[in-house]
């Protein structure tokens, strides 16, 4: 610590040797478009930030094991950090392994989570391995910007909210020798929940730690002084908005509750990070799931997160709330003007209805989407390979009856992660899930060999608590009645990899544009599936809602002609609408109170 830009001593903050306070405010690089990084990081300079804080999503850059991780275009984290410095801020990393972040497999690549037997975020002998190799590849990049070398990078995380998934100390202890062993000399912390429960198993002594949460902030300070004495209140991750599963509400918090919340710890001498200061979007096959115990629960495609800095940019009245709040931290209560360029509501498309062409069926551009693999049981995503997108199972199984007296039976999937659209002979049957995989489907047999086609989707990666790595795909097995079926052939649907070529048997659309802008697109008959605009994966929609639009942002749009495609996945539509403002679903049915954020 002695050799680090921030410092602490008497639970006081200080930066080259003054008193200081973090004012930050969280963005991810690999949800916001490259081109508009500079953008968003000067919006969240002008809100009053003095700096940005980013998660490392390892699955964003090496998503094969047998692939080097890619640092370029998109996935070039040390120009986000170096535009960071360009903007006066100061940076923030927080390099995992494990994230969290509703990103998919909470930032694990699946390759990693699918090692048979391995212990996740523990000191397991395959784990930290991979962890070591991966951090030597990452680590030269922060090392290299750190303040000790004139970069912005003033401190780094060790792990992230360990406290609600394990108590391996041991674990935290090497996590942070790591990080020192491979040229990190500034302030290191640990980051928790703000009760004793998180602190017990994520924090350990001689470290930094640091709080999660969006409400009762004087009650976690309180629980700081009495826990860490000597340690300043840094609350990381502010939760001043939230964010959204598909067939749930929108969530929206207040901007006067979430700033009366930053003003309450701000004024008991707390630093503090808003989270999310601007979401961004969870672009192709990012978002990831919750799981309540019961049921999955998949993250909608928007990252907007009911964030200050709206997924377009847009400066919402959270911004100008928490910027007051910002300001007046730093003995600033007249506000400076904003620049006018800032203020400006982002150009946007003209509205449009387009006709959306058909495309072929389902099942058979999905029998042609890959080289099938042939098995006894059933091959998960993993054993298969794939990260995300679709599988196509298909077997032979012999269904009960008789050709004069057919009979009626039950098509069941153990294990089931995450959703089956099943076909026999041809047919389409209906949809299995993990609510009713276990029950069935009714099919109907005469005794004779029948062909059984099972598309399964991933619909996201568990990304937090004790089923995080859960595997995708049929995990027991296919049964008719209590019998199991065997031998099957899997094609995997590498949709994040799908090339022109692969696009072209897609329903689709076309536009021109005078200039690039944003557009938001809607399917507003369509019921489920993924959109491509230009050739890149926009993301999931679903007509279960809440979100409705999904946000394009101007630099995937031409000046010119442009290109809509769609892969339908139950309910095919007749038109895509291009729109003028987004739609993530009614404000007042999601509203959360402050208490919900603890």
């Amino acid at each position: 610590m002695n050799n680090a830009l921030l410092s602490y001593h008497d639970a006081v903050l200080y930066r080259s040797g003054e008193p200081y306070r973090i004012l930050a405010g969280a963005i991810h690089y690999f949800r916001v478009h490259p081109e508009l990084w500079q953008d968003r990081l000067r919006r969240l300079k002008a809100m009053g930030a003095n700096t940005v804080d980013t998660y490392v999503a390892w699955n964003f850059h090496q998503p094969k094991r047998d692939e080097a991780p890619d640092f370029t275009g998109w996935r070039d984290l040390g120009r986000f950090i170096d535009l960071a410095a360009e903007e006066g801020l100061d940076v923030i990393v927080r390099p995992g392994p494990y994230v969290c972040a509703e990103w998919d497999n909470g930032g694990f690549p699946s390759w990693l989570t699918g090692i048979p037997g391995i212990g996740l975020r523990c000191m397991d002998p395959l784990f930290t391995s991979a962890i070591e190799q991966w951090f030597d590849q990452l680590l030269p990049i922060v090392a290299a910007r750190q303040a000790s070398t004139g970069g912005p990078v003033v401190a780094v995380q060790i792990e992230n909210e360990y406290g609600s998934y394990g108590d391996d100390h041991d674990y935290i202890r090497w996590n942070r020798r790591v990080l020192e062993e491979r040229g990190i000399t500034e302030l290191l912390f640990t980051a928790d929940g703000g009760t004793d429960y998180f602190l017990d198993g994520g924090s350990v002594e001689g470290t930094w730690a640091t709080a999660t949460l969006g409400s009762r902030g004087d009650e976690a300070i309180a629980t700081w002084q009495r826990r860490r004495p000597g340690e300043p209140f840094f609350n990381v991750e502010f939760w001043g908005g939230w964010f959204d599963h598909w067939g749930e509400h929108h969530h929206r918090r207040d901007a006067e509750d979430a700033a009366a919340e930053a003003r309450k710890m701000l004024d008991l001498g707390g630093s503090l990070c808003v989270y999310m200061a601007h979401g961004g979007t969870n672009f192709g096959l990012g978002s990831g799931s919750n799981h309540d115990g019961a049921v999955l629960q998949p993250t909608v495609t928007s990252y907007d997160s009911d964030a200050p800095i709206a997924e377009n940019g847009a400066l919402t009245p959270k911004f100008h709330a928490l910027r007051r709040e910002f300001f007046r931290a730093q003995g600033i209560d007249e506000l400076p003007e904003l620049p006018a360029g800032l203020l400006a509501e982002p150009p946007v498309l003209p509205a449009a209805s387009l006709k959306l062409t058909p495309g072929r069926e389902l099942l058979d551009l999905v029998r042609e989407a890959g080289k099938p693999v042939a098995s006894v049981k059933p091959l998960t995503f993993e054993q298969l390979g794939l990260d995300g997108g679709m599988v196509l199972y298909a077997s032979e199984a012999i269904l009960p009856g008789r050709a004069d007296a057919p009979a009626e039976s039950r098509l069941k999937i153990a294990g089931l992660n995450d959703r089956a659209y099943v076909w026999v002979d041809g047919d389409y049957r209906g949809v299995l899930d993990d609510v009713n995989a276990a029950e069935g489907l009714a099919v109907t047999g005469t005794g004779v060999p029948a062909r059984v086609e099972i598309l399964v989707e991933n619909l996201g990666r568990i990304n937090y608590g004790p089923l995080t790595g859960h595997g995708k795909g049929i995990l027991g097995g296919v049964l008719i009645n209590q019998r199991y079926t065997f031998h099957w052939t899997q094609t995997p649907v590498a949709l994040a990899e799908w090339t022109p070529d692969d696009l072209d048997g897609l329903a689709g659309a076309e536009f021109d544009a005078a200039a690039p802008a944003d557009t938001y697109i809607a399917l507003p008959d369509s019921g489920k599936g993924f959109v491509w605009l230009n050739g890149f994966l926009l993301g999931r929609y679903w007509d279960r809602g809440p979100q409705v639009t999904l946000y394009a942002p101007a630099p995937l749009v031409n000046a010119g002609r442009n290109s809509i495609k769609v892969l339908e996945l139950g309910k095919a539509g007749t038109v895509v609408e291009l729109r003028q403002q987004p739609d993530l679903g009614p404000a007042e049915a999601g509203h959360i109170a402050a208490a919900d954020l603890q």
